[in-house]
């Protein structure tokens, strides 16, 4: 119960409905004891007897103490769900609010599809626990314990049936629920599993039948869903297997009652009201522990749902900001990796001992081969990640003593995916920066070369965009995202191969649209294109993770033999080595 513990807090704004909730459940269960011995009263003194008066007047006041607990139980079912759909709505807040808060690496340990799983799936279980618990853990027990009680008094000879079948079913409860936890905990992993299949395929649907993968990717869901389906089953038959055991337990106990409770009505030493009542509450314990049982089984896989809750709620950020973070940080851009090593999850190093310095309204381009580190290398800049080793400083200082939320308020980047979100163009542009006016919008779109594409749309910037953009092109998408990161106006500018998907005269276009605007600010363009690059302030030629070259388009040309064979090959060999190609050359 160490993990549900933990969820308490979020039970607490709603302790007066989780209170009222059982309190009224307790009037039922009043009620439900009552009726067996209002039965018997019927029985013994009304049947018996011949009293008609008697039989009507207590059956009216079984039909009165009936309606009081349905009252009582209505009443419980009302802020039962209150007090749990609420409290399912902010723990669900609380994983959502903390995964904004989780680091890269968090992240790609955690995966997004397992993430889904857990906002959803899981936290549903833990919901859809606390109402039951709200009302049939505190229906059952209750009965449990006040039909024994009711028993005992009625026959304290018939009791000794419930002395034996208790133990019996108590032990098989234990052991069913002893293997219920590790199978739930695999139906839920095998569920994420289920999602990630879903999600990859969806997202990479084009992929799919563009390279005829269909079948395959029937394949990979069938194994992934039968995995999850056979790993159901044994749960499901786990958790109802006990039921037809648990009923012939019922229904034994009930034939001894009856076999020697009649013989206790013959001997005279009990009467027949007596042996109907003590039935009503035999059967009322053991179906009660029977729910209990049943019960007992959802919280333990609600208690593998809560795990995975928890575990995403205790998680600490990989990247965290110091105690005496500086805020109120205003850079003028001066960027420094000072001998900078960096790895993902202590695999082999990405970036091996990189330095370089990119002055105030410089532009430092990085080129390279596909992994050769690039952009990791900017990803750390805005402290995505955290270096290993060396160190990364804007204006001197170690940005690892900045504030995150500072630190990237002066960092606007364009990634290499341009995410879109739906929302219309202007909702998508403006997350660069809440309060930025429409003339600075449209200032932003013209620079990124979007403005004409954007009013050629029947609604302009106003036009709904589907999920990531799916109605624009990917041109049109990375033209976006670079006006989403001009809007910021930010010091420092980052975009990494965020051109890749343009042709190269809209290409050009952009670079002399942000030429001027590269001026005040220190710029850091990612390229696989030798034409992004060539009128960058300086150049960095990154291969297997370490900067190999470093210099002016004619300074490498005339130094780095892997550059000019990426010129050559990318422009020809007749260029001149010496020169940067004029616009029309591009």
């Amino acid at each position: 119960m160490e993990t549900l513990n933990r969820l308490k807090p979020y039970l607490r704004p709603y302790w007066k409905q989780a209170l009222i909730a059982p309190l009224l459940m307790v009037v039922e269960v009043v009620c439900d004891l009552l009726l067996p011995r209002l039965l018997q009263t019927i029985v013994d003194q009304g049947v018996a007897t011949q009293d008609i008066a008697l039989v009507v007047r207590t059956g009216l006041l079984m039909l009165v103490v009936t309606g009081i607990g349905a009252v009582g139980g209505i009443g419980c079912t009302i802020f039962a769900v209150r007090a749990s759909m609420n409290f399912g709505a902010d723990l669900r807040s609380a994983v959502y609010r903390k995964v904004q808060t989780l680091s890269f690496g968090n992240l790609d340990r955690i995966g997004t599809a397992e993430l889904v799983t857990r906002l959803t799936n899981d936290v549903n279980q833990v919901q859809e626990m606390l109402l039951m618990a709200l009302r049939i853990l505190v229906r059952s027990p209750l009965l449990v314990v006040g039909s024994l009680i009711m028993a005992v008094v009625t026959s304290p000879t018939l009791s000794l049936v419930l002395v034996v079948l208790m133990p019996l079913l108590l032990a098989m409860v234990v052991v069913v629920i002893k293997r219920a936890f590790p199978l739930y905990m695999r139906v839920q992993e095998r569920l994420d599993r289920v999602n990630t299949v879903i999600q990859e395929n969806l997202s990479g649907v084009r992929v799919v039948k563009a390279f005829v993968r269909g079948a395959h990717e029937q394949r990979r869901f069938r194994t992934a869903n039968e995995n999850l389906t056979d790993t159901s089953i044994q749960a499901m038959q786990l958790s109802m297997v006990t039921m037809p055991f648990m009923l012939l337990a019922i229904n034994f106990g009930i034939v001894a009652v009856i076999w020697f409770g009649g013989i206790e009505v013959i001997q005279g030493s009990m009467t027949a009201g007596g042996i109907i009542a003590f039935v009503n509450y035999l059967r009322q314990a053991l179906m009660s522990l029977m729910m209990v049982s049943m019960l007992m089984m959802r919280i333990s896989r609600s208690q593998a749902s809560a795990q995975r809750v928890v575990g995403v709620l205790t998680s600490q950020p990989e990247v965290q900001d110091r105690p005496d973070a500086r805020t109120g940080f205003v850079p003028q851009g001066r960027v420094a990796f000072e001998n900078v090593s960096f790895s993902y999850e202590d695999g082999e190093p990405i970036l091996r001992d990189v330095s370089f310095v990119a002055e105030p309204g410089q532009t430092v381009a990085l080129l390279g081969a596909t992994g050769s580190g690039k952009s990791s290398l900017v990803g750390l800049l805005p402290r995505f990640y955290d270096v290993d080793s060396g160190r990364v400083t804007v204006d001197g200082v170690d940005i690892r003593d900045l504030s995150q939320a500072e630190l990237r308020h002066s960092v606007g980047m364009a990634f290499q995916e341009s995410v879109l979100f739906s929302g219309t163009i202007y909702d998508n542009i403006r997350q660069g920066r809440d309060d930025a006016s429409q003339s600075e919008i449209v200032a932003a779109a013209q620079a990124a070369q979007a403005h004409a594409f954007i009013e050629a749309l029947p609604d302009g910037y106003e036009t709904q965009l589907g999920q990531r953009g799916v109605n624009l092109s990917g041109g049109q998408k990375q033209r976006l995202a670079i006006a989403r990161a001009l809007v910021r106006k930010p010091r420092i500018l980052i975009l990494d191969d965020s051109t890749s998907a343009v042709d190269v005269e809209t290409e050009s276009r952009i670079q002399d649209a942000l030429s001027d605007l590269m001026k005040d600010r220190t710029s850091i363009i990612v390229a696989q294109r030798i034409s992004t690059v060539l009128k960058a302030d300086k150049i960095l030629v990154l291969e297997g993770g370490r900067v190999v070259a470093e210099g002016t388009h004619q300074e490498l040309m005339a130094s780095s033999p892997i550059y000019r064979e990426i010129y050559e090959s990318q422009l020809g060999s007749g260029a001149a080595a010496n020169e940067v190609p004029h616009d029309d050359q591009h």
